[in-house]
């Protein structure tokens, strides 16, 4: 199985909230793409080639990022042997590519075929999410249906649905659909579903369909991975992973929590999310 790490975005609200911090507290924070944040002993992308690399789930960590970026994920890169970086060769947020594009991008480059782990580069779980069971889940998945693909849920609050994609699911928890950012009163579902899917290598022929009839879409339809995600669910089995929830850093306050969290709080370290 192979990773890629969406990392292309330009985190402009986190440093819209980093210019306008009057403390100077956060000052380092500046020009700092959202993976490279230090989140308690580490970058916040470190984490997850750590624990990618003890669980041994992949043998390849991909990370797609941007122009303006992209020197600075190459020397983050250089102390890790499992890890290659792709750019996208956008240099603002105007003219990104979009989440979407940037998977089909590393497929195409790095020729994958291969099951691929796509995760958020802005994204952190709770200590009880376990990239083993993840694994294990998703091979009992295959075993019975190689089209199986595997994403994760938690329960989000209430008035919290109208921030994400939320499944709805059969009593086996495969997914039924995905609303996104649905008023609560538009679904009895609470489950949000952040940027972590495992996907087959039978279905990534299906980014090339996603893309090429979304072409003359605006951008945020091919941008946010969930649009695939909800356009591929009428056409493969999609199941469900639960988790308890996640570490989603999006603005300044949000970092901060994260951090805060993984300086003080965190448990074990080293069995963190393996």
């Amino acid at each position: 199985m192979k990773a890629v790490i969406l990392a292309a975005g330009y985190g402009t609200r986190l440093q819209r909230d980093v210019v306008a911090d009057s403390s100077g507290k956060f000052a380092h924070l500046a020009g700092v793409a959202k993976p490279l944040l230090p989140v308690g002993r580490c970058s916040l992308i470190s984490h997850w080639v750590r624990s990618l690399t003890a669980s041994g789930c992949v043998d390849c960590i991909y990370v797609v990022t941007n122009a303006l970026y992209h020197a600075a994920f190459e020397e983050w890169a250089s102390h890790f042997t499992n890890v290659k970086i792709l750019n996208d060769q956008t240099r603002s947020n105007e003219g990104r590519l979009g989440a979407v594009a940037c998977l089909q991008l590393a497929v195409k480059h790095f020729k994958i075929e291969d099951h691929v782990l796509v995760i958020g580069g802005d994204t952190l779980f709770k200590e009880d999410f376990s990239l083993t069971k993840v694994k294990e889940r998703f091979s009992d998945l295959q075993a019975t249906c190689e089209d199986s693909c595997l994403v994760l849920s938690y329960q989000c609050k209430e008035e919290e649905t109208r921030k994400y994609g939320i499944l709805e699911v059969d009593g086996d928890l495969r997914v039924l659909c995905m609303k996104e950012k649905p008023l609560p009163s538009e679904t009895k579902s609470r489950r949000a579903c952040p940027c972590f899917y495992v996907f087959p290598k039978k279905s990534l022929q299906l980014l090339d369909a996603f893309i090429e009839e979304k072409k003359e879409a605006p951008i945020d339809e091919k941008d946010a991975p969930g649009n695939f995600v909800s356009w591929l669910i009428p056409r493969k089995p999609v199941y469900v992973h639960q988790i308890t929830g996640r570490f989603d850093v999006g603005n300044l306050p949000s970092y901060i929590e994260c951090d805060r969290y993984f300086r003080e709080k965190l448990q074990d370290v080293e069995s963190y999310m393996v």
